[in-house]
């Protein structure tokens, strides 16, 4: 069973010169992959995209926390109404960069959780540097939602087992595979298998075997067979679990 990328932003300008081909490649190599949404503009660059095998989360990412104000949730909604949407996302906070100030932020989040239960969908969350708040958020409101995405997971074991605790998927991205990143491993390694996800977020964090150059979807390959070995899995296994996982997650039907 071939592979899935739960994260990705193809619709950045990193990949404006060849996107069409950067998706071929993809889809020769994976199952699915999803195109996430940030905001206006990215939801949908992301919307455009959809295609069979490619899917599309809208929201407003926590840099654009101070955008999201009644018109902005009427346009999300009505966003997410549209075929091939398969989450809100990606929401959070994020007190590594206050793009936006923190109560802003957390606002955003909240209405957007609460939106994503409205209309039941899962949520894809970010959080950087801010698992205290993002827990006490989630806490709060993971019981509404269909389904709760960590991507590009940061934190510790500690986070994790929180996040576990609500019923959270935990998503990996390249980062994992940094040999600097061990309180990111010994995370990994806590996370049960039928509720591990992996990401690429490209363009960003390609994996080690690949790190410096431009990330792309397929790179969620290398991420994932770090990971078998990690949990000393057969990679073959790993890639098939994660697949059935990020379909439970997303509700998505199982490719063949």
């Amino acid at each position: 069973m071939r592979s899935v990328d739960t994260h990705c932003h193809l619709q950045m300008t990193q990949f404006d010169a060849d996107r069409e081909e950067v998706l071929a490649r993809a889809l020769e190599q994976l199952a699915f992959i999803i195109v996430i949404g940030d905001a206006v503009d990215g939801c949908l660059g992301a919307l455009e995209l959809v295609r069979p095998n490619v899917y599309a989360t809208v929201g407003f990412h926590p840099y654009h926390a101070v955008q999201y104000d009644k018109d902005a949730e009427n346009r999300l909604e009505e966003f997410a109404s549209r075929p091939g949407v398969v989450a809100i996302g990606e929401i959070g906070l994020d007190y590594h960069n206050e793009v936006s100030p923190r109560p802003v932020q957390r606002r955003a989040f909240e209405q957007q959780l609460a939106l994503a239960a409205r209309l039941g969908l899962p949520a894809v969350i970010h959080s950087r540097d801010a698992d205290e708040d993002t827990y006490a958020v989630l806490r709060e409101q993971v019981p509404h939602l269909a389904a709760c995405i960590l991507h590009c997971f940061g934190g510790g074991v500690d986070f994790a087992s929180k996040c576990l605790d609500l019923g959270c998927f935990i998503s990996f991205a390249g980062n994992v595979t940094f040999p600097k990143a061990i309180t990111l491993q010994e995370a990994a390694k806590r996370v049960p298998l039928d509720r591990l996800l992996a990401e690429t977020d490209a363009p960003y964090l390609a994996p080690q075997p690949v790190r410096g150059k431009r990330c792309e979807p397929g790179h969620v390959l290398h991420t994932l067979r770090f990971l078998a070995d990690l949990k000393g899995q057969v990679p073959e296994d790993m890639q098939a679990q994660v697949v059935k996982n990020a379909c439970k997650a997303f509700t998505i039907p199982l490719p063949d």
